[in-house]
Protein backbone atom coordinates (compact mmCIF):
# COMPACT_ATOMS: atom_id res chain seq x y z
CA UNK A 1 0.00 0.00 0.00
CA UNK A 2 0.27 4.05 -0.02
CA UNK A 3 3.99 5.00 2.31
CA UNK A 4 2.61 7.35 4.89
CA UNK A 5 2.08 10.82 3.83
CA UNK A 6 5.02 13.17 4.33
CA UNK A 7 5.76 17.02 4.64
CA UNK A 8 8.25 19.00 2.64
CA UNK A 9 9.78 21.74 4.31
CA UNK A 10 11.99 24.04 1.91
CA UNK A 11 14.10 27.11 3.52
CA UNK A 12 15.71 29.38 0.95
CA UNK A 13 18.66 31.02 2.93
CA UNK A 14 21.22 33.13 2.61
CA UNK A 15 24.37 31.17 1.61
CA UNK A 16 22.26 27.48 0.88
CA UNK A 17 18.83 25.88 0.24
CA UNK A 18 17.95 23.16 2.26
CA UNK A 19 14.62 20.61 1.61
CA UNK A 20 13.38 18.22 4.81
CA UNK A 21 11.12 15.32 4.06
CA UNK A 22 9.01 15.46 7.57
CA UNK A 23 6.74 12.34 7.98
CA UNK A 24 3.81 11.49 11.24
CA UNK A 25 5.41 8.55 13.17
CA UNK A 26 3.53 7.29 16.47
CA UNK A 27 6.02 9.43 18.96
CA UNK A 28 5.14 12.60 16.24
CA UNK A 29 6.92 14.29 13.76
CA UNK A 30 10.02 12.69 12.11
CA UNK A 31 12.37 13.67 9.78
CA UNK A 32 13.10 11.22 6.89
CA UNK A 33 15.36 12.91 4.31
CA UNK A 34 16.89 16.41 4.38
CA UNK A 35 19.49 17.79 1.50
CA UNK A 36 20.92 21.13 0.94
CA UNK A 37 23.33 22.50 -1.33
CA UNK A 38 25.03 25.56 -1.34
CA UNK A 39 23.67 28.30 -3.64
CA UNK A 40 26.55 30.34 -4.90
CA UNK A 41 24.36 32.91 -5.93
CA UNK A 42 26.39 36.25 -4.61
CA UNK A 43 26.10 38.71 -7.57
CA UNK A 44 27.34 41.85 -8.70
CA UNK A 45 25.38 44.76 -7.93
CA UNK A 46 25.68 47.00 -10.71
CA UNK A 47 23.08 49.98 -8.98
CA UNK A 48 24.33 49.62 -6.01
CA UNK A 49 28.17 48.72 -5.16
CA UNK A 50 29.93 48.64 -3.24
CA UNK A 51 26.64 48.87 -0.74
CA UNK A 52 24.83 46.48 -2.48
CA UNK A 53 24.00 42.73 -1.80
CA UNK A 54 22.65 40.79 -4.12
CA UNK A 55 21.98 37.09 -5.15
CA UNK A 56 21.17 35.82 -8.50
CA UNK A 57 17.43 34.26 -8.40
CA UNK A 58 18.03 31.54 -10.98
CA UNK A 59 21.01 29.89 -8.75
CA UNK A 60 18.72 29.97 -6.02
CA UNK A 61 16.18 27.79 -8.00
CA UNK A 62 18.87 25.93 -9.59
CA UNK A 63 20.18 24.39 -6.25
CA UNK A 64 16.72 24.36 -4.98
CA UNK A 65 15.93 21.61 -8.19
CA UNK A 66 19.17 19.99 -6.68
CA UNK A 67 18.10 19.14 -3.53
CA UNK A 68 14.32 18.28 -4.65
CA UNK A 69 16.24 15.84 -7.42
CA UNK A 70 18.58 14.31 -4.80
CA UNK A 71 15.73 13.16 -2.58
CA UNK A 72 14.26 9.88 -2.71
CA UNK A 73 11.36 10.25 -5.18
CA UNK A 74 8.81 7.91 -4.05
CA UNK A 75 8.86 9.84 -0.82
CA UNK A 76 8.17 12.92 -2.57
CA UNK A 77 5.13 11.22 -4.63
CA UNK A 78 3.53 11.10 -1.31
CA UNK A 79 3.96 14.41 -0.68
CA UNK A 80 0.37 16.57 0.98
CA UNK A 81 1.94 19.75 2.17
CA UNK A 82 5.04 22.02 1.41
CA UNK A 83 5.71 24.60 4.00
CA UNK A 84 8.89 27.28 2.77
CA UNK A 85 10.40 29.91 4.47
CA UNK A 86 13.49 32.38 4.14
CA UNK A 87 15.85 35.18 4.19
CA UNK A 88 13.30 37.95 5.43
CA UNK A 89 13.43 41.35 4.71
CA UNK A 90 14.55 40.77 0.95
CA UNK A 91 12.93 41.60 -2.11
CA UNK A 92 12.52 40.22 -5.73
CA UNK A 93 10.27 40.98 -8.22
CA UNK A 94 8.94 39.68 -11.27
CA UNK A 95 6.57 39.80 -14.10
CA UNK A 96 3.12 37.87 -12.65
CA UNK A 97 2.09 36.15 -15.98
CA UNK A 98 5.74 35.44 -16.88
CA UNK A 99 7.48 34.97 -13.34
CA UNK A 100 8.82 31.29 -14.50
CA UNK A 101 8.81 28.73 -16.82
CA UNK A 102 7.94 24.81 -16.36
CA UNK A 103 10.17 22.27 -18.55
CA UNK A 104 10.47 18.29 -17.93
CA UNK A 105 13.71 17.70 -15.51
CA UNK A 106 14.85 13.88 -14.52
CA UNK A 107 12.74 14.13 -11.70
CA UNK A 108 10.05 15.53 -13.28
CA UNK A 109 8.48 19.14 -14.27
CA UNK A 110 10.56 21.74 -12.36
CA UNK A 111 10.54 25.35 -13.01
CA UNK A 112 12.70 28.21 -13.52
CA UNK A 113 12.87 31.97 -12.66
CA UNK A 114 12.23 33.80 -15.97
CA UNK A 115 11.04 37.42 -15.54
CA UNK A 116 12.48 38.05 -12.46
CA UNK A 117 14.79 40.50 -10.85
CA UNK A 118 17.93 39.75 -8.88
CA UNK A 119 17.19 39.26 -5.33
CA UNK A 120 18.23 42.38 -3.22
CA UNK A 121 18.77 40.52 0.40
CA UNK A 122 18.55 41.63 3.84
CA UNK A 123 22.33 42.34 3.93
CA UNK A 124 22.40 45.00 1.25
CA UNK A 125 23.49 48.55 2.68
CA UNK A 126 22.44 50.50 0.14
CA UNK A 127 20.06 52.69 1.86
CA UNK A 128 22.14 55.16 4.21
CA UNK A 129 21.27 56.66 7.18
CA UNK A 130 20.53 59.77 5.04
CA UNK A 131 18.50 58.27 2.76
CA UNK A 132 16.04 56.34 5.18
CA UNK A 133 16.02 59.86 7.61
CA UNK A 134 14.58 61.15 4.01
CA UNK A 135 11.57 58.46 3.80
CA UNK A 136 8.14 58.83 5.42
CA UNK A 137 8.08 57.65 9.36
CA UNK A 138 6.53 54.31 9.17
CA UNK A 139 3.28 53.27 11.35
CA UNK A 140 4.87 50.31 12.72
CA UNK A 141 6.30 49.01 15.59
CA UNK A 142 9.75 47.86 13.63
CA UNK A 143 12.39 50.58 12.29
CA UNK A 144 13.00 50.34 9.18
CA UNK A 145 16.32 49.68 7.88
CA UNK A 146 18.65 49.19 4.78
CA UNK A 147 18.06 45.54 3.39
CA UNK A 148 14.18 45.96 4.43
CA UNK A 149 11.64 45.32 1.11
CA UNK A 150 9.96 48.50 1.02
CA UNK A 151 12.76 50.48 2.26
CA UNK A 152 14.55 48.91 -1.03
CA UNK A 153 11.68 50.15 -3.23
CA UNK A 154 11.91 53.42 -2.52
CA UNK A 155 15.96 53.49 -3.26
CA UNK A 156 14.81 52.01 -6.71
CA UNK A 157 11.95 54.63 -7.12
CA UNK A 158 14.83 57.50 -6.78
CA UNK A 159 17.67 55.95 -7.92
CA UNK A 160 16.43 53.79 -10.91
CA UNK A 161 12.72 54.41 -11.21
CA UNK A 162 12.53 52.60 -14.35
CA UNK A 163 14.14 49.15 -13.27
CA UNK A 164 10.31 49.19 -11.22
CA UNK A 165 8.47 50.05 -14.23
CA UNK A 166 9.36 46.12 -15.68
CA UNK A 167 7.38 44.12 -12.82
CA UNK A 168 4.04 43.91 -11.42
CA UNK A 169 5.34 41.66 -8.21
CA UNK A 170 7.04 42.12 -5.57
CA UNK A 171 8.10 39.65 -2.31
CA UNK A 172 10.56 37.91 -0.48
CA UNK A 173 12.24 35.07 -1.94
CA UNK A 174 10.20 32.27 -0.62
CA UNK A 175 7.04 34.42 -1.19
CA UNK A 176 8.10 34.27 -5.12
CA UNK A 177 8.71 30.36 -4.76
CA UNK A 178 4.99 30.02 -3.19
CA UNK A 179 3.36 32.33 -6.07
CA UNK A 180 5.01 30.20 -8.70
CA UNK A 181 3.82 26.61 -7.55
CA UNK A 182 0.46 28.12 -7.08
CA UNK A 183 0.25 30.44 -10.22
CA UNK A 184 -0.86 33.27 -8.12
CA UNK A 185 -1.74 36.05 -10.04
CA UNK A 186 -1.08 38.65 -7.30
CA UNK A 187 1.60 37.20 -4.03
CA UNK A 188 0.11 36.66 -1.03
CA UNK A 189 2.97 36.85 2.23
CA UNK A 190 2.48 36.18 5.79
CA UNK A 191 2.43 38.72 8.69
CA UNK A 192 5.76 37.58 9.66
CA UNK A 193 7.85 38.86 6.13
CA UNK A 194 5.22 41.61 5.84
CA UNK A 195 6.55 42.84 9.50
CA UNK A 196 10.15 42.56 8.17
CA UNK A 197 9.42 44.42 4.69
CA UNK A 198 8.18 47.58 6.67
CA UNK A 199 5.50 49.94 6.67
CA UNK A 200 3.28 47.28 8.02
CA UNK A 201 0.90 47.68 10.83
CA UNK A 202 1.06 44.22 12.64
CA UNK A 203 -1.92 45.68 14.83
CA UNK A 204 -4.53 46.27 12.44
CA UNK A 205 -2.46 44.17 10.35
CA UNK A 206 -2.15 46.00 6.84
CA UNK A 207 0.51 48.21 4.77
CA UNK A 208 0.65 51.78 5.62
CA UNK A 209 -0.91 52.30 2.27
CA UNK A 210 -2.11 56.16 2.68
CA UNK A 211 1.33 56.84 3.75
CA UNK A 212 3.31 54.89 0.91
CA UNK A 213 0.52 56.62 -1.87
CA UNK A 214 1.60 60.35 -0.53
CA UNK A 215 5.12 59.64 -0.94
CA UNK A 216 4.55 57.88 -4.67
CA UNK A 217 5.91 54.00 -3.04
CA UNK A 218 4.08 52.17 -6.03
CA UNK A 219 1.46 50.45 -3.73
CA UNK A 220 0.67 47.78 -6.07
CA UNK A 221 4.02 45.64 -5.96
CA UNK A 222 2.80 45.07 -2.13
CA UNK A 223 1.52 41.56 -1.72
CA UNK A 224 -1.79 40.61 -0.05
CA UNK A 225 -1.11 39.63 3.87
CA UNK A 226 -2.35 36.43 5.29
CA UNK A 227 -1.87 34.58 8.56
CA UNK A 228 1.45 32.32 9.56
CA UNK A 229 -0.04 28.11 9.25
CA UNK A 230 -2.27 29.00 6.51
CA UNK A 231 -2.76 27.52 3.21
CA UNK A 232 -1.42 30.15 0.01
CA UNK A 233 -2.49 27.55 -2.70
CA UNK A 234 -2.34 24.11 -3.77
CA UNK A 235 0.53 23.08 -6.85
CA UNK A 236 -0.74 22.97 -9.77
CA UNK A 237 1.50 21.02 -11.87
CA UNK A 238 3.41 17.91 -10.41
CA UNK A 239 7.03 19.17 -9.17
CA UNK A 240 9.85 17.11 -9.08
CA UNK A 241 7.09 13.54 -8.45
CA UNK A 242 4.78 15.62 -5.96
CA UNK A 243 1.89 15.94 -7.26
CA UNK A 244 -0.60 18.17 -8.61
CA UNK A 245 -2.83 19.64 -5.67
CA UNK A 246 -0.66 19.21 -3.01
CA UNK A 247 -1.38 21.86 -0.37
CA UNK A 248 1.31 25.18 -0.24
CA UNK A 249 1.62 27.07 2.82
CA UNK A 250 1.97 30.93 2.88
CA UNK A 251 5.50 31.50 2.93
CA UNK A 252 7.07 31.98 6.18
CA UNK A 253 10.39 34.05 8.10
CA UNK A 254 13.63 31.49 8.48
CA UNK A 255 13.99 32.95 11.71
CA UNK A 256 10.34 31.47 13.12
CA UNK A 257 10.97 28.22 11.48
CA UNK A 258 14.11 28.04 13.25
CA UNK A 259 12.18 28.96 16.19
CA UNK A 260 9.35 27.05 15.48
CA UNK A 261 11.67 23.77 15.12
CA UNK A 262 13.20 23.64 18.45
CA UNK A 263 11.13 25.82 21.12
CA UNK A 264 9.23 23.40 22.88
CA UNK A 265 8.93 25.43 26.64
CA UNK A 266 8.47 28.81 27.32
CA UNK A 267 11.41 29.31 29.60
CA UNK A 268 13.58 28.78 26.85
CA UNK A 269 15.96 30.60 25.25
CA UNK A 270 17.75 30.38 21.47
CA UNK A 271 21.21 31.16 20.95
CA UNK A 272 21.28 30.71 17.30
CA UNK A 273 24.99 31.98 15.64
CA UNK A 274 25.15 31.16 11.90
CA UNK A 275 26.02 33.38 9.36
CA UNK A 276 24.56 36.39 12.09
CA UNK A 277 23.11 36.01 15.61
CA UNK A 278 20.30 36.12 17.34
CA UNK A 279 19.07 35.69 20.86
CA UNK A 280 15.25 35.25 21.27
CA UNK A 281 12.37 34.81 23.97
CA UNK A 282 8.71 34.20 23.70
CA UNK A 283 6.64 36.77 24.73
CA UNK A 284 4.13 36.11 27.46
CA UNK A 285 0.38 35.65 25.81
CA UNK A 286 -1.60 38.39 24.98
CA UNK A 287 1.65 40.73 24.65
CA UNK A 288 1.25 43.25 21.80
CA UNK A 289 4.24 45.54 20.97
CA UNK A 290 4.42 49.17 20.93
CA UNK A 291 2.56 50.92 18.65
CA UNK A 292 6.29 52.88 17.59
CA UNK A 293 9.49 52.04 17.70
CA UNK A 294 12.36 52.69 20.05
CA UNK A 295 15.15 53.28 17.35
CA UNK A 296 17.76 52.83 19.59
CA UNK A 297 16.39 49.78 21.21
CA UNK A 298 18.61 46.75 20.22
CA UNK A 299 15.20 44.34 20.66
CA UNK A 300 12.88 43.76 18.00
CA UNK A 301 9.30 41.96 18.46
CA UNK A 302 9.12 39.56 15.75
CA UNK A 303 5.64 37.99 14.77
CA UNK A 304 5.10 34.34 15.49
CA UNK A 305 2.15 32.18 14.92
CA UNK A 306 -0.99 32.20 16.56
CA UNK A 307 -0.45 36.39 17.21
CA UNK A 308 2.06 35.43 19.52
CA UNK A 309 5.78 37.77 19.35
CA UNK A 310 9.12 36.51 19.76
CA UNK A 311 11.30 39.65 21.51
CA UNK A 312 14.66 39.12 19.44
CA UNK A 313 18.39 40.46 19.89
CA UNK A 314 19.17 40.36 16.17
CA UNK A 315 22.69 40.75 15.37
CA UNK A 316 23.88 41.20 11.95
CA UNK A 317 27.14 40.42 13.36
CA UNK A 318 27.99 36.76 13.54
CA UNK A 319 29.95 33.68 11.34
CA UNK A 320 30.15 36.51 8.82
CA UNK A 321 31.91 37.85 11.19
CA UNK A 322 34.67 34.90 11.93
CA UNK A 323 34.72 34.43 7.82
CA UNK A 324 35.44 37.99 6.84
CA UNK A 325 38.53 37.07 10.15
CA UNK A 326 39.21 34.19 8.12
CA UNK A 327 39.73 36.20 4.84
CA UNK A 328 41.42 38.74 5.83
CA UNK A 329 44.15 36.24 7.43
CA UNK A 330 44.44 34.18 4.34
CA UNK A 331 44.52 37.76 2.32
CA UNK A 332 47.52 38.74 4.57
CA UNK A 333 49.36 35.30 3.84
CA UNK A 334 49.16 35.82 0.17
CA UNK A 335 50.63 39.27 0.41
CA UNK A 336 53.16 38.14 2.02
CA UNK A 337 53.47 35.53 -0.46
CA UNK A 338 51.94 32.48 0.87
CA UNK A 339 49.20 30.39 -0.22
CA UNK A 340 46.79 29.32 2.17
CA UNK A 341 42.77 27.75 1.77
CA UNK A 342 40.33 29.72 3.97
CA UNK A 343 38.92 25.95 4.77
CA UNK A 344 42.86 25.19 5.94
CA UNK A 345 42.74 28.65 8.34
CA UNK A 346 39.17 28.16 10.25
CA UNK A 347 40.56 24.79 11.98
CA UNK A 348 43.68 26.69 12.83
CA UNK A 349 42.60 29.44 14.55
CA UNK A 350 40.06 27.35 16.59
CA UNK A 351 42.66 25.17 17.97
CA UNK A 352 44.77 28.16 18.95
CA UNK A 353 41.88 30.00 20.72
CA UNK A 354 41.64 26.76 22.52
CA UNK A 355 45.24 26.85 23.46
CA UNK A 356 44.36 30.25 25.07
CA UNK A 357 41.91 30.26 27.88
CA UNK A 358 41.82 34.16 28.54
CA UNK A 359 42.90 37.35 26.90
CA UNK A 360 42.76 40.56 28.04
CA UNK A 361 42.22 41.51 24.63
CA UNK A 362 38.72 43.06 23.95
CA UNK A 363 37.62 42.94 20.79
CA UNK A 364 34.10 44.74 19.47
CA UNK A 365 32.87 42.75 16.58
CA UNK A 366 30.49 44.77 14.86
CA UNK A 367 31.82 44.92 11.55
CA UNK A 368 28.89 44.91 9.71
CA UNK A 369 27.11 47.47 11.85
CA UNK A 370 24.01 46.83 13.90
CA UNK A 371 20.56 48.54 12.45
CA UNK A 372 20.10 50.30 15.75
CA UNK A 373 23.60 51.57 15.62
CA UNK A 374 24.38 51.59 11.91
CA UNK A 375 28.02 53.61 12.29
CA UNK A 376 28.59 51.45 15.15
CA UNK A 377 31.84 49.74 13.42
CA UNK A 378 33.87 46.98 14.81
CA UNK A 379 36.88 48.23 17.30
CA UNK A 380 39.73 46.53 19.02
CA UNK A 381 41.17 47.74 22.92
CA UNK A 382 43.25 46.86 25.27
CA UNK A 383 45.76 45.15 22.85
CA UNK A 384 48.69 44.28 25.09
CA UNK A 385 52.27 43.28 23.07
CA UNK A 386 51.45 39.40 24.61
CA UNK A 387 48.21 39.01 23.52
CA UNK A 388 48.79 39.41 20.01
CA UNK A 389 48.67 35.79 18.51
CA UNK A 390 46.56 34.13 16.57
CA UNK A 391 45.20 32.23 19.86
CA UNK A 392 44.44 35.82 21.65
CA UNK A 393 42.65 37.24 18.67
CA UNK A 394 40.42 34.16 17.98
CA UNK A 395 39.39 34.01 21.41
CA UNK A 396 38.93 37.73 21.82
CA UNK A 397 36.48 37.51 18.66
CA UNK A 398 34.66 34.83 19.98
CA UNK A 399 33.83 36.38 23.12
CA UNK A 400 33.07 39.61 21.37
CA UNK A 401 30.40 38.19 19.35
CA UNK A 402 28.99 36.73 22.29
CA UNK A 403 29.28 39.68 24.66
CA UNK A 404 28.01 41.93 21.99
CA UNK A 405 24.62 39.70 21.44
CA UNK A 406 24.54 40.05 25.90
CA UNK A 407 24.39 43.87 25.82
CA UNK A 408 21.49 43.80 23.26
CA UNK A 409 19.69 41.42 25.63
CA UNK A 410 20.85 40.82 28.63
CA UNK A 411 21.00 38.29 31.19
CA UNK A 412 19.28 39.99 33.90
CA UNK A 413 16.40 40.89 31.50
CA UNK A 414 16.00 36.97 30.33
CA UNK A 415 16.60 36.19 34.14
CA UNK A 416 13.15 38.78 34.27
CA UNK A 417 11.43 36.65 32.02
CA UNK A 418 11.80 33.67 33.49
CA UNK A 419 14.53 32.19 31.24
CA UNK A 420 15.57 29.33 33.33
CA UNK A 421 18.08 27.42 30.23
CA UNK A 422 19.42 28.35 26.31
CA UNK A 423 19.22 26.42 23.76
CA UNK A 424 22.36 26.56 21.56
CA UNK A 425 22.22 26.33 17.41
CA UNK A 426 23.15 27.49 13.93
CA UNK A 427 26.33 26.29 11.72
CA UNK A 428 29.04 28.70 13.33
CA UNK A 429 28.37 27.76 16.68
CA UNK A 430 28.36 23.71 16.06
CA UNK A 431 31.49 24.30 14.24
CA UNK A 432 33.20 26.54 16.59
CA UNK A 433 33.99 24.90 20.58
CA UNK A 434 35.77 28.48 21.48
CA UNK A 435 32.13 30.28 20.48
CA UNK A 436 30.61 27.70 22.80
CA UNK A 437 32.94 27.96 25.64
CA UNK A 438 32.24 31.84 25.56
CA UNK A 439 28.44 31.16 25.64
CA UNK A 440 28.83 28.72 28.24
CA UNK A 441 30.89 31.66 30.65
CA UNK A 442 28.78 34.51 29.71
CA UNK A 443 25.36 33.33 30.44
CA UNK A 444 24.47 31.70 33.63
CA UNK A 445 22.14 29.11 32.59
CA UNK A 446 22.14 25.63 31.43
CA UNK A 447 23.21 25.54 27.62
CA UNK A 448 21.45 22.78 25.15
CA UNK A 449 23.22 21.84 22.23
CA UNK A 450 22.43 19.36 19.42
CA UNK A 451 18.46 20.73 19.56
CA UNK A 452 18.62 20.64 15.63
CA UNK A 453 17.44 24.22 15.03
CA UNK A 454 16.22 23.95 11.23
CA UNK A 455 14.00 26.27 9.35
CA UNK A 456 13.24 23.72 6.76
CA UNK A 457 12.09 21.14 9.27
CA UNK A 458 10.04 24.14 11.32
CA UNK A 459 8.41 24.87 7.85
CA UNK A 460 7.20 21.63 7.87
CA UNK A 461 6.50 21.37 11.10
CA UNK A 462 4.15 24.48 10.79
CA UNK A 463 1.98 22.16 8.34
Amino acid sequence: GPGPTCVLGIDLGTTSVKAALVTGTERGLALAQSCSRETQARSDSLGAAPQGMEQDVQKIIRALNDCLAALPHQQLQQVTHIGISGQMHGAVFWKSDKGCKWSESGTGPAFEPDKVSHLVTWQDGRCSPTFLSSLPLPQSHVSLATGFGCATVYWYLKNSPDFLKAYDAAGTIQDYVVAMLCDLKKPLMSVQNAASWGYFNCRNRSWNTDILKKSGFPVHLLPEVGDPGSIAGRTTRAWHGIPKGAKVGIALGDFQCSVYSCLTERTDAVLNISTSAQLTISMPLGFQPPEAPDPSSAVTYFPYFSGEYLAVAASLNGGNVLATFVGMVAQWAQELGFQVQESAIYPRIIQAALAQKHSTLSVHPTVFGERHLPELLASVSSIGASELSLGHVTRALCRGLVENLCSMLPVQHLQEMGVSRILGSGSALARNEVLRQEVERIFPFPVVYGKDVDAAVGAAMVM
